[in-house]
């Protein structure tokens, strides 16, 4: 039985089985190791290697071409098309003596245009929900009241939703008995907030252009 000397390149435990098993010439010449692949057998041909980033050239140009339908189909110019179409179909009738053939042709056309529409859209909505729970973790994640435990909250489980839900409630019920919405968002309460942002606006202007003086006088 051989053994392995300690740091030698001779393969051990399944390899050293799988370098058994091979043929003398192999064994022989450390330079095969690992062996090459052998001829393929008759009637098989070697599959090409896709490049690297294949599936993510063929997911951007997916994404490109559903953005660009689900754009158009939102348009007066799909609508516009639609209708005119339909009005078409209707003045055809009475050519076609509203045969079944006639009906066929506007339900096929239909079902097959809201069996695609229902997975594009499916599709824009999650790209638009994605992007709107982004935004709103961000505004979580840089209030310095805010709980972090709202970020990524889509993911609790019903039960933590329900006690989320609850503590609000408990929230809006302390305000409510504080103070009516009445007299906390009142007109009045309005225009002394916009004052008061005016007069913040003015002072940080003066301050800005302050420096801007003071460099004036004493380059004079």
């Amino acid at each position: 039985m051989r053994t392995a000397v300690p740091g030698s390149t001779e393969p051990t435990g399944e390899r050293a089985r799988a370098v058994a098993a091979l043929p003398g010439r192999l064994l022989h010449d450390p330079c095969t190791w690992p062996p090459e692949p052998g001829p393929l057998p008759a009637g098989r041909t070697k599959m090409a290697k896709r490049p690297k980033g294949f599936m993510t050239k063929v997911s951007q140009g997916m994404e490109r071409f559903s953005l660009a339908i689900t754009n158009f189909a939102g348009s007066s110019t799909a609508f516009c098309s639609a209708l005119g179409i339909v009005v078409v179909w209707a003045l055809l009738g009475p050519v076609f003596g509203f045969s079944d053939t006639w009906q066929l042709v506007i339900n096929t056309g239909t079902t097959i245009v809201t069996f695609l529409m229902v997975f594009l859209i499916q599709r824009s909505q999650n790209k638009e929900t994605k992007a709107l729970e982004l935004k709103l973790n961000e505004l979580v994640a840089a209030m310095q009241g805010a709980s972090n435990h709202l970020i990524d909250i889509e993911n609790a489980s019903e039960e933590e939703l329900a006690t989320l839900h609850r503590h609000y409630q408990k929230l809006a019920k302390l305000a409510d008995k504080e103070s009516d919405i009445t007299s906390s968002h009142s007109v009045e309460e309005a225009t002394s907030r916009h004052r008061a942002k005016t007069a913040s606006n003015g002072s940080s202007r003066a301050t800005k252009s302050a420096p801007s003086v003071g460099a004036k006088v004493s380059a004079h």
